[in-house]
């Protein structure tokens, strides 16, 4: 089986277009569907179904979908290891959430670009969540994500510096507004937070303040501004409001700090030590985010 028969056809069921899928391959339409359909032939099934807006994967698609990422993996990776010269070179694909993104991924990233001048590095902005699903499926190689704890058992981890959170409101006090002890109606937590991989921190937090309820929204900017005009208390990486603090827009609302000790942690796929460009991200990783 040609593994470009099987990167056309994830191609397409990714982008929800064959069209669209030439251009993240970076080859012709009509090459992206002459390799479908020789993928389609040689398993005698029906892999997509044509709609008038693009495709998508049919039932028979949808059951190698997972085998199909597998084997386009593995596939790549020995590629790697047979490449004598073992310089990092070629494409990696880096998924982070916002805050890491602007407060500790750049330096890594303008790093890699002057040290391995062959390397394609690309960023995409993803929340942890959504961050590890691309991972398992193949979609980037590896992750950045503030966590706690160990990975999944599919998963390789390490910690590579302290990043813990604090509660934030409006810097000011207005007329009859309390001080530390002030009431709280709701508790602003931003989609870098994954409940999952932090361990109990946003329980830690709803029992302190016992707000009515936790709104999570997608944006960190959006969770202070929120909380500057009084509208809850934000939920935050430290590193994401300290001018914040610093310029009086924001002020910690108790004297809270948490329990559960949270991490930048970098994660990859087990067994996959050994990509080249994999290796230099993660040993560079440990130099520049850690002295970071």
């Amino acid at each position: 089986m040609d593994t470009r028969h099987l990167e056309a056809f994830l191609g397409a069921v990714d982008a929800g277009s064959v069209t669209r899928a030439a251009g993240m391959l970076r080859v012709t339409q009509p090459t992206v569907t002459n390799r479908i359909k020789a993928l389609e032939r040689s398993l005698g099934l029906i892999l997509l179904e044509r709609l008038p807006g693009g495709v998508r994967p049919t039932r028979a698609g949808r059951s190698i979908l997972k085998q199909a990422r597998e084997i386009v993996r593995l596939s790549g990776h020995v590629r790697r290891i047979a490449d004598a010269s073992l310089t990092p070179q070629g494409k990696i694909c880096v998924g982070a959430p916002e805050s890491l993104v602007n407060h500790r991924l750049l330096p890594l990233i303008e790093y890699l670009l002057l040290r391995y001048p062959d390397m394609d590095v690309s960023l995409r902005l993803s929340p942890p969540q959504e961050a590890v699903t691309l991972l398992r499926n193949g979609q980037v190689d590896c992750v950045f994500m503030i966590g706690s704890g160990t990975s999944d058992e599919d998963l390789e981890h390490c910690d590579l510096c302290p990043e813990p959170f604090a509660l934030v409101a409006g810097g000011r006090l207005g007329p009859g507004r309390q001080g530390p002890e002030e009431t709280v109606s709701s508790i602003l937590v931003s989609a870098d937070l994954d409940v999952r991989h932090c361990g109990g921190l946003l329980d830690e937090v709803e029992s302190t303040l016992r707000a009515g309820r936790t709104l999570h929204l997608d944006s960190i900017t959006a969770v202070k501004r929120m909380a500057e005009n009084g509208i809850g208390v934000g939920l935050l990486p430290e590193v994401t409001v300290a001018e914040d603090i610093a310029d009086g827009r924001l002020r910690r609302v108790v004297d809270w700090r948490p329990v559960t000790p949270t991490y930048t942690q970098a994660l990859w796929r087990r067994g996959d030590i050994g990509h080249p460009a994999l290796d230099a991200v993660l040993k560079a990783a440990s130099d520049v985010v850690s002295a970071g």
